[in-house]
This record gives C-alpha cells, sequence and structure tokens, in this order.
C-alpha cells in the first residue's frame, strides 16, 4: 500500500476529523491534527497532535507529540513530547524531552535523549539488551 502523501509548506496543518477513519501510514512535512482514528504509522517533520477523541493503532514519529487519546504503538519525539489529559498509550517512547500529566496512562518503556532518537531499530535493540 502506498503512504498516503501531504506535501505542504509547512504551513497549516493536517486535520483528520472525528469520525474519520484512515487505513495506511501518514507522511507529512506540516503539523497532524489527529481526532479520528488512524490505523497505520505517522511520520511528521513537524508537530502531531493525538485529540482526546484520536486512536492511532501504529507508530507515531515527528518533531513534537502532544498525545491526549489513544496509541497502540511506539511514539518518537525529537523534541518534546507531552502525555496530556486522560490518554492512554501503550509502546516504548523515545523523546529528547518528556512531560506527563498524572492523569496519563503509559504501559511500556521510555527511553529519553536527542541521541536515542536518532537510533535505527537495529540500534534499539542493543541499546535494550545493555
Amino acid at each position: 500500500m502506498q503512504p498516503e502523501k501531504t506535501n505542504g509548506s509547512g504551513n497549516g496543518t493536517t486535520l483528520i476529523g472525528a469520525g474519520t477513519t484512515l487505513k495506511g501510514d501518514i507522511s507529512s512535512n506540516s503539523d497532524l491534527r489527529i481526532d479520528g482514528t488512524v490505523i497505520g504509522n505517522i511520520q511528521s517533520n513537524a508537530k502531531i497532535v493525538i485529540g482526546a477523541n484520536g486512536i492511532v493503532e501504529g507508530d507515531i514519529s515527528g518533531n513534537q507529540a502532544d498525545i491526549v487519546g489513544k496509541v497502540s504503538g511506539n511514539i518518537r519525539a525529537k523534541e518534546l513530547l507531552q502525555l496530556r489529559g486522560d490518554c492512554e498509550v501503550t509502546g516504548n517512547l523515545y523523546a529528547g524531552k518528556l512531560q506527563v500529566e498524572p492523569t496519563a496512562t503509559f504501559n511500556g518503556q521510555c527511553h529519553m535523549g536527542s541521541n536515542v532518537v536518532e537510533m535505527n531499530p537495529t540500534n534499539e535493540q542493543q541499546a535494550v539488551a545493555k
């Protein structure tokens, strides 16, 4: 399946609205906001926001991520990763910086620091084994 491409000039936000289900990978150069359901991986060179009603079943990778909804998969944020509100995350976190609110739920491993986010999946297994 070909990934969905959103070519933006870096300004503006791509929105997957509530009640929408998207099956497939998303790749974007601009900000993304997910209020619906995405079954697939999400990659952005900007900020990714998963709204309170948003559900993602797949991996998320971006410069920043703000999670308020549900995510089943690994999350990579080169800069700041925020787990807010009543979010539920099942998967590993890789973040330069991490902020977790007391009401957020997270089950998985957490790896922090800019060098961890840059690692590829092969190096992750070696790092976890150490």
